[in-house]
């Protein structure tokens, strides 16, 4: 086979579905078979090229939780187009944006879209009856697969450069470090304009898995129901969801038989709530990963049998990326001593989307300058003390905001916490707690917790409980919306 065919990511995965590669809406019943799928993407590839699109144009897709949206960016990967995926919800607010951002040629949504109708938009809804003897377009290992917008949780989102390769070379090296057979099915809550969601969808359906979507998260109990009832191996979710998971349903006593594997990214989960979803599922490994847009994906894995020895790491680099921990002026540090995590290999995307300045500043020499603090151990695993621009001087103590949240979150009563930089008239800076407490928690109890659990110099200007912490679409934290979270009454514990 042609070398270009070969480097079509799309046409790879193609290539390895099989017989097990339904892809099934929980929240409809709607199933598309594995003896289907192939035609079905085959059809969204013939749907673009009648169109007039070609390879390499770009088009935007709308996405949500759901086969469809899966089946229209499966098939414009097939043709060799460019997907920009976008969160269907925000098309209407940010989608035109987008659109003009990236040069696209086309959208494609499940509905019509007002912005797009008013300035003549080529909007791309259905798809051709059948493209059995289609051929997928031939790409490169360097060709633009993706542009994909990064969550947005550290500053301005931006567009990443994804390539087939880039594809290619992290979903291979997932699969290994989460030791994925050939019959497994996600479940996923995630939709798939978010690294971490297509991740999961691209492993699954490469290995010749299936996927089952499920939209109804906001019900958590029906969601863990389609693990038993469509034989689920792999749940995947953000520390959000597993904070939910833990205390609002009722996961202790419904029966997750099949499942084999917990995953769990974008952003750190407290190895409290480690250990009690390991105690609440104990026959399934938990895989605690790090990663970012601009690596494709994941980056690091804790493996589930060291879990117990290095709870709190974010475990190993995947095998096929080279890490090193650098100072300020980029010099190699020894194990032990914190810096940036630098990343090298074959899945560290190319840069931003027109976007050089940038660029120049996270991509350089072959490296990822990731933005994230860590230091590495003795036995190569990494452990993450936060963010370069997330640090808190107080009385001459430099502290991340990260190590104060993963303190607090290590106290009695507390399930999750929040910090916040404010002034402090004496000492230069101080933190505000936001803190969402256990369900039955007395206020004032897990206040004096707090206080009791966090050394005596770190200064707590206030602990404030809310209902929840502000979190995008993806579930990470937005910092500076804290402010506005739903309080619990009382409203504020001032120092």
């Amino acid at each position: 086979m042609d070398r270009s065919l070969k480097s079509n990511f799309g046409a790879r995965l193609f290539r390895r579905l099989s017989d097990k590669s339904d892809l099934i809406d929980a929240a409809t019943g709607e199933m598309i078979r594995a003896a289907e799928l192939p035609n079905r993407i085959k059809s969204c590839a013939a749907g673009f090229r009648t169109a007039g699109l070609l390879p390499g144009d770009r088009v935007v897709i709308a996405c949500d939780v759901s086969p469809t949206s899966t089946l229209a960016y499966l098939g414009a990967l097939y043709a060799g187009l460019t997907v920009v995926p976008i969160n269907e919800r925000s098309l209407s607010t940010s989608g035109e944006a987008v659109f003009r951002m990236t040069n696209a040629r086309a959208l494609w949504s499940q509905s019509p879209c007002d912005w797009a109708r008013l300035h003549n938009v080529l909007q791309i809804h259905s798809h051709c009856q059948s493209a059995v003897a289609l051929e997928p377009a031939p790409r490169r290992e360097n060709d633009l697969a993706a542009l994909m917008l990064t969550s947005g949780s550290t500053g301005t989102p931006r567009l990443v450069q994804v390539t087939h390769g880039n594809l290619t070379a992290n979903t291979e090296a997932i699969i290994r470090s989460q030791r994925l057979s050939t019959d497994e099915r996600a479940l996923l809550i995630l939709p798939i304009n978010y690294c971490f969601g297509a991740s999961v969808m691209h492993t699954h359906l490469y290995q010749g898995g299936g996927v089952v979507y499920d939209s109804r998260f906001m019900f958590a109990d029906k969601v863990l129901h389609s693990v038993e009832r469509y034989g689920c191996t792999t749940f995947a979710g953000v520390p959000a969801v597993y904070n939910i998971l833990l205390r609002r349903s009722n996961l202790r006593s419904i029966p997750l038989t099949p499942l084999r594997r917990f995953l769990q990214a974008g952003g750190a989960l407290a190895p409290a709530r480690i250990r009690e979803m390991r105690e609440a599922v104990p026959h399934a490994e938990f895989y605690a990963m790090y990663g970012q847009t601009e690596a494709t994906s994941r980056i690091a894995c804790l493996p589930p049998d060291r879990l117990d020895e290095k709870l709190g790491s974010v475990g190993l680099p995947l095998d096929n990326l080279m890490v090193r921990i650098a100072d300020e002026s980029g010099k190699d540090l020894p194990d032990g001593h914190a810096g940036e995590i630098m990343v090298s290999g074959k899945s560290i995307c190319r840069g931003y989307y027109e976007d050089p300045d940038e660029t120049e500043r996270k991509f350089h020499d072959g490296w990822l300058a990731t933005g994230d603090l860590a230091w590495r151990d003795p036995d190569g695993f990494l452990w993450i003390t936060g963010r370069k621009s997330e640090f808190v001087k107080m009385r001459g103590i430099r502290l991340g905001l990260t190590e104060i949240e993963a303190r607090v979150e290590g106290t009695n009563g507390v399930c999750e916490c929040a910090a916040q930089i404010v002034e402090h008239a004496e000492a230069g800076e101080a933190v505000a707690l936001y803190v969402v407490a256990e369900e039955g928690a007395l206020s004032h109890g897990v206040a004096a917790a707090i206080r009791r659990n966090v050394p005596s110099e770190w200064l707590i200007d206030s602990i404030t409980l809310v209902a929840e912490l502000p979190r995008n679409a993806h579930g990470k934290l937005q910092r500076s919306q804290l402010s506005s979270a739903p309080r619990r009454q009382p409203v504020s514990l001032q120092a």
